[in-house]
């Protein structure tokens, strides 16, 4: 045999061998029922959705269904993530109809989950709300959110550093927060979207 002739038989080989071994490559890729992982770019990280599902009642508590509860060690704010057993006097609590509660940071992220339930516990709504309870910041004693006084703007940061609304039970414990810290007096319904989406920044919360 000439050495081209076997040049070419040698090539001609070599080609061959390689198309076999993709073909057989690509029929191990794509078996069927094999899962294929496509990969378009770089991997985006965010803001990690908590779910913090609510805690139900306890009739052996020996509590009425919507009083106030001890905040469970274990619970974690729907909105932020935190254990709102973790911050003492600033945190606040919701009850729904059916005895299922929700446990908060502070009262600022009670206010921004009220702003859209939905968003933060999927299924349910506000009109699920029995009541809702903030700590006096002074006091440490409980009362309902639409009937404490909350100040904005002092000089005392919230457990996530974000904002502040501290609240009180009666005004006069408020005004000489305000004569320390300095800040605002606000009641529940002067707390807005706007001033809430101000206060909360620009935390996301992907679901």
């Amino acid at each position: 045999m000439m050495l081209t002739d076997r040049v070419k038989l040698v090539a001609w080989r070599w080609v061959w061998g390689t198309c076999a071994g993709l073909s057989v490559l690509a029929s191990l890729q794509w078996m069927p029922g094999k899962q294929h992982e496509v990969r378009t770019g770089p991997v985006l990280t965010g803001d990690i959705c908590v779910v913090a599902p609510p805690q139900p009642f306890d009739p052996a508590s020996g509590l009425s269904v919507y009083a106030v509860r001890p905040v469970p060690p274990d619970a974690r704010c729907p909105v932020c993530g935190m254990y709102p057993a973790k911050t003492g006097t600033w945190a606040a609590q919701l009850i729904f109809r059916n005895g299922d509660a929700q446990f908060f940071d502070s009262p600022l992220t009670l206010f921004v989950y009220l702003q859209d339930i939905g968003r933060y516990s999927r299924g349910r709504q506000q009109s699920e709300v029995a009541v809702a309870y903030v700590r006096d910041l002074r006091q440490g004693t409980w009362v309902t959110a639409d009937s404490a006084w909350y100040v904005h703007g002092s000089d005392t940061p919230g457990p996530m550093r974000a904002g502040n609304l501290p609240a009180f039970s009666g005004l006069a414990a408020a005004g000489d927060y305000v004569s320390a810290h300095g800040g605002s007096i606000l009641r529940s319904t002067q707390l807005d979207a706007a001033l809430l989406q101000q206060l909360h920044g620009a935390r996301r919360h992907m679901h």
